[in-house]
């Protein structure tokens, strides 16, 4: 009986001892998974919880469907979900692999043949193949100019319309394919890397119809999961992506927080890792900030308040001269860009190959300005609707306060502007369709080329795309078609100081600033290169 006691005592005490080591087992272990702020998210090895980015931005995307948008908030999650035949680099605009391994061009620029990677995957397992990129340019060719935007300003038309660029697309072999042009284009690669032509699955696309951004599926790094309208976007790891190791989170979900304070402030209470659109006068609070880190991302962007030139009175180049003249654009960029950005001139950015640094701006000169409104009949001045960005963009972080501004500049020539402003998926609808008088809006470069700003924004072709304005002028045209089919740098580069000026002559913008947009984000995360296209790639990110 002595014995069955000791052993019951013995039995006991173990259990108790087992239950207090698995005890501080467990402690120990969420100790570690916590880290210092006790969030979990980011910290899969150590707690076994997902690593989950929380990407706030300014503004929820338009379409998930790359073809059919040309806003940045949309481009920041279709990168992700979608890829191209090739990519730039990592912080530039530098040609690289992407779905294709390698390419080669004939002598006269006519013929691309791409070979591709095999055993790419679709969201949905289908396979990528040649034939799958044949579909997705079928698709784009036989688009409008109303639908695919960019499939237009960057390839001249569609199907056998004059302009159109691309004769055709063609499968070789399961994993080649052919591209043939019909006149040379120097940007060609260029253009093919940008964000809208991200390769979909066709039997995902064929199935959807108009509704593919609803439900996006491509080869990308994440897949998509759900849409929060206004809200939230989340994706997810794609566990059969075809580049091993990739991606490294698990999770990414885009918040839309349209204010800058406050979504600085969800970052700095937990609620967000990353926040894109940092006022510059928050900058040095972020950097003293050993919790937080400061990303510059590289300039190659333009903000500009459009001037609809189809609209009285802004049909008359005297009246665009001259508010031209009535806006301190210095005064603009001093009070809401801290140092971080200087004052347009032309269209483009100096970084961009083409840049005409001869032209002199357009000074800040009430009187002038005063002048040239007599002299088109409007002495007394004139009323108009000056439209302000709802969401705060790279180049323009707070489009109701520089509205303001402009109001004021204009108030003391003469023209009553009225601040009006509509949701940002309407505002940029609206403005497309030359319901403005005059807008305010920007352009962040997608390949780092000067066709991409020129023609893109402000030739004919691009009326009721890209070319907000309706601003059209032949002998621009001619210049920039020119330009696009030549393949010597140095002459490109010719043609298109000679389009800035014409451009800087007939005045359809005026030109604000080219800024260093600013992100802030958690100091653990590693691996986040903020791209110059601001489409970027998220696969590399991770936490500490």
């Amino acid at each position: 009986m002595r014995n069955k006691k000791i052993w019951s005592f013995l039995l006991f005490f173990g259990l108790i001892a087992m239950l207090f080591l698995a005890a501080c087992s467990s402690e120990n272990e969420s100790s570690e998974g916590n880290g210092e702020d006790g969030n979990t998210e980011g910290n899969s090895e150590s707690s076994g919880e997902p690593k989950v980015l929380i990407f706030g931005r300014g503004g929820d995307s338009v379409n998930l469907d790359p073809i059919s948008v040309t806003d940045g908030e949309s481009f920041k999650v279709t990168q992700n979900v979608f890829e191209t035949l090739v990519n730039f680099g990592e912080q530039d605009t530098t040609i690289n692999p992407g779905l294709a391994k390698e390419w080669t061009v004939s002598e006269d620029g006519l013929t691309y043949t791409f070979m591709l990677e095999e055993g790419v995957k679709f969201h949905d397992g289908t396979d990528f193949n040649a034939e799958a990129v044949v579909a997705n340019f079928e698709r784009w060719s036989a688009g409008t100019a109303d639908k695919y935007y960019y499939y237009k300003s960057m390839f001249g038309g569609f199907g056998d319309e004059e302009g159109h660029v691309i004769e055709s697309v063609t499968a070789d072999d399961e994993y080649t394919v052919t591209f043939k042009l019909k006149r040379p284009q120097a940007p060609f690669l260029k253009n093919i890397a940008m964000s809208p032509f991200g390769m979909g699955s066709p039997t995902a696309f064929e199935a959807a119809g108009d509704s593919f951004g609803d439900n996006p599926v491509g080869t990308g790094p994440f897949k998509f999961v759900e849409w929060k309208r206004n809200d939230s976007i989340t994706i997810e790891k794609f566990e059969d992506y075809w580049q091993e190791g990739y991606p490294k989170l698990d999770r990414v979900v885009f918040r839309a927080i349209p204010d800058n304070s406050a979504r600085l402030n969800a970052l700095l209470t937990g609620e967000i890792d990353l926040a894109d659109g940092v006022n510059p006068s928050d900058s040095a609070s972020i950097e003293g900030d050993a919790a937080l880190q400061l990303f510059e991302r590289p300039s190659m962007n333009v903000g500009y308040l459009g001037l609809t030139n189809t609209r009285p009175p802004f049909d008359n180049k005297l009246v665009r001269q001259a508010m031209n003249h009535a806006i301190d654009k210095q005064a603009i960029v001093d009070a809401f860009f801290e140092g971080r950005a200087e004052v347009a001139v032309n269209p483009m950015p100096p970084s961009i190959s083409g840049y005409n640094d001869q032209i002199e701006g357009y000074d800040y000169n009430p009187e002038k300005a005063k002048e040239l409104l007599a002299e088109a009949g409007l002495a007394d001045g004139f009323e108009m609707e000056l439209w302000a960005m709802p969401v705060p963009r790279p180049y323009m972080p707070d489009g109701m306060k520089v509205a303001e501004v402009m109001q004021k500049n204009l108030a003391d020539v003469g023209i009553t502007a009225e601040i009006v402003s509509f949701e940002w998926a309407t505002y940029l609808e609206k403005a497309r369709n030359g319901e403005a008088d005059a807008f305010m809006l920007g352009w962040t470069g997608d390949n780092g080329d000067a066709d991409n700003f020129l023609y893109v924004l402000l030739d004919g072709d691009n009326i009721g795309s890209n070319n907000y304005t309706y601003y059209d002028n032949e002998d621009l045209h001619e210049l920039l078609i020119a330009a696009q089919s030549e393949v010597d740098e140095a002459k490109r580069n010719e043609l298109y100081m000679q389009a800035q000026e014409i451009i800087h002559e007939d005045a359809p913008w005026v030109p604000l600033a080219h800024s260093t947009p600013l992100l802030a984000g958690k100091a653990e995360i590693t691996g986040f290169a903020p791209h110059p296209t601001g489409s970027d790639k998220l696969h590399n990110v991770d936490f500490e």
